[in-house]
């Protein structure tokens, strides 16, 4: 028999599998990290939700938010999520920054946001008399 008709020696065969099977694990290693970086987006999209619903909240309230630091619990998308407002005058006090932090329940901070809080309108009194 010629060379061409023996086919693969077996030294071959396990060197073709060696191959494949390390794309193979390659693969495999690439679609966990995928699904591990979903869930964390996921997350992270969610406390960004509360972060903002919080800021925004303190930012279009009739009263001014209470300086200083304060903290509470929200759901959302059937997760508590813990924030922490920080509330502090900018210039000559009438403009407040809100800085919102939220973590999940391990206690790592996943969103954050910041927003100022314009000064309240002044209200005009028209005296007839």
């Amino acid at each position: 028999m010629s060379r061409a008709e023996r086919g693969f020696t077996l030294i071959e065969i396990m060197v073709a599998l060696a191959v494949f099977s390390l794309a193979a694990l390659a693969l495999i290693r690439l679609e966990g990290q995928t699904i591990r970086s979903t869930g964390i987006l996921s997350a992270t999209l969610l406390a960004q939700a509360v972060a903002r619903n919080v800021a925004i909240e303190a930012v279009t309230d009739a009263e001014p938010p209470v300086r200083g630091r304060s903290s509470g619990v929200e759901q959302n998308g059937g997760r508590a999520w813990t924030w922490v407002r920080e509330v502090q005058p900018l210039g000559d006090g009438d403009v407040m920054r809100v800085d919102v932090s939220v973590s999940d329940s391990s206690g790592a901070v996943l969103g954050r946001m910041t927003m100022v809080r314009p000064p309240a309108p002044a209200l005009s009194v028209d005296v007839a008399g």
